[in-house]
């Protein structure tokens, strides 16, 4: 018993009869790379409708409302004294409501408590109001600078 690991009808001039595939793989990666250059690219776009120019500028000022707080963390709409946490989210839920929101403008003393302060523009945050911001910020800056 024995084996034959070649057929005696080997001759060398018999050629190879699988096929070279590199040549195959190389023409399909150049067609693969003309394909993905010719591809446009998708633009994903939104028709929209601009207006045309400049808008004429707004002639109205803004309506502002000045809110108040003293040193001793006493509140104030606009110069009135607010006397209770319900008065002041009274006064920025109707302010939040308008169609226009006025301009808020939280005007703290230099000895007001950072947690009055704090808890005004939570308030104003919470319930609403889009147009805020803290006026006269400059008496808190050191005047060695």
């Amino acid at each position: 018993m024995s084996m034959s690991v070649g057929t005696e009808s080997t001759h060398e001039d018999e050629g190879i009869v699988d096929i070279n595939t590199t040549p195959l793989i190389d023409v399909m990666l150049v067609l693969l790379i003309m394909l993905i250059i010719t591809i446009p690219l998708q633009t994903h776009s939104v028709a929209l409708q601009l207006p045309q120019g400049n808008p004429p500028p707004s002639n109205a000022p803004p309506h502002v409302v000045t809110v108040g707080i003293d040193f001793d963390n006493q509140l104030s709409w606009n110069g009135e004294p607010i006397t209770s946490e319900e008065d002041l989210q009274a006064h920025f839920q109707a302010a939040a409501a308008m169609p226009d929101q006025p301009e808020m403008h939280i005007h703290p003393d230099r000895l007001a408590s950072y947690n009055a302060v704090a808890h005004v523009l939570a308030d104003a945050q919470r319930l609403g109001v889009e147009k805020l911001g803290i006026v006269g910020s400059d008496q808190f800056m050191d005047e060695g600078q």
